[in-house]
């Protein structure tokens, strides 16, 4: 991990850091599109492109200048290092990222912490929808140029056999989340991994057992929550009723996937706000206040 600026919590207005993190504006245009292959609904494949959102955030800890939040990269797309050949596109983002910063057109990585919210994997020519397999190359890029990666599982990641998955967790900059927090540069982040369902299938659990999991971390009051399956915030804005009941009222930003959002921030009855980022990446930075 590179070595971090110190220093205590930004503070607002003489206030500690609060539990939670709140979005204040997010911009509607990206201020970059990467385009990659992905599956077509009829077979083969298409190109899309992936938008990088800038947002701001009211307080972040001093030791960071941003974090980079994403999930649901089913896609291929060339990376340079690889020759130009196809790689995951998780993996082609930190690569991407890593030249804009270059440009100064995003924060330093080293002072960028990254979230990832599950569904990282895409077959190898990106024309099978719904595909299932190893996202340990996606983690590590974004681990080998970012300050730490901390995240979950969404329900097409695999990490090698469960030894594999357990070492992977180990291994230096990765905080692989389900079912616990932790705390990286004064953000506690906690998370659950996989959705609802039946097993027998990768990183699914009984719907009970799943909003058990969330409400278990609630009363450590995490800045972020991260889950691939989120809660649902109003029409056309899907996800799980049981999940929105849960997180609703708390002093949480809800980092989730899985169904796919137009607009990407909803804040719920209760005042919890929710950032959907299937299919797009947001880069929270502190606002100027």
């Amino acid at each position: 991990m590179p070595a971090g600026r110190g220093g205590a919590l930004v503070k607002r207005g003489g206030r500690g850091y609060p539990a939670g993190v709140r979005i204040v504006q997010i911009d509607r245009e990206p201020l970059h599109v990467l385009a990659y292959l992905d599956a077509a609904p009829r077979g083969g494949s298409q190109t899309r492109e992936l938008p990088l959102l800038r947002a701001r955030v009211d307080e972040l800890p001093a030791q960071l200048d941003a974090l980079l939040v994403t999930s649901d990269l089913q896609g291929r797309a060339a990376l340079n290092e690889a020759g130009g050949a196809l790689r995951l596109l998780g993996e082609a983002l930190a690569e991407e990222y890593a030249t804009l910063a270059e440009l100064d057109a995003v924060p330093d990585p080293a002072f960028t912490g990254v979230v990832l919210a599950g569904d990282l994997y895409a077959a190898p020519a990106a024309d099978r929808l719904g595909a299932t397999g190893d996202v340990r190359d996606v983690w590590r890029a974004f681990a080998a140029r970012f300050r730490w990666v901390a995240g979950v599982a969404g329900n097409h990641d695999l990490f090698g056999k469960p030894t594999d998955q357990a070492r992977f967790a180990r291994e230096p900059g990765v905080h692989l989340l389900d079912g616990r927090e932790v705390e990286l540069d004064d953000l506690r982040i906690a998370g659950v991994g996989g959705i609802c369902g039946r097993s027998g299938k990768p990183n699914r659990r009984p719907p009970d057992e799943f909003v058990a999991a969330v409400r278990r971390l609630l009363p450590a009051r995490p800045h972020l929550l991260v889950l691939h399956e989120g809660p649902d915030a109003g029409p056309r804005r899907f996800g799980n009723p049981d999940v929105r009941d849960a997180v609703d009222g708390r002093d949480t930003l809800v980092i989730c996937g899985h169904s796919h959002w137009h607009d990407p921030l909803a804040e719920l009855p209760g005042r919890t706000q929710v950032l959907n980022v299937d299919a797009r990446a947001v880069l929270l930075e502190r606002a100027d206040l």
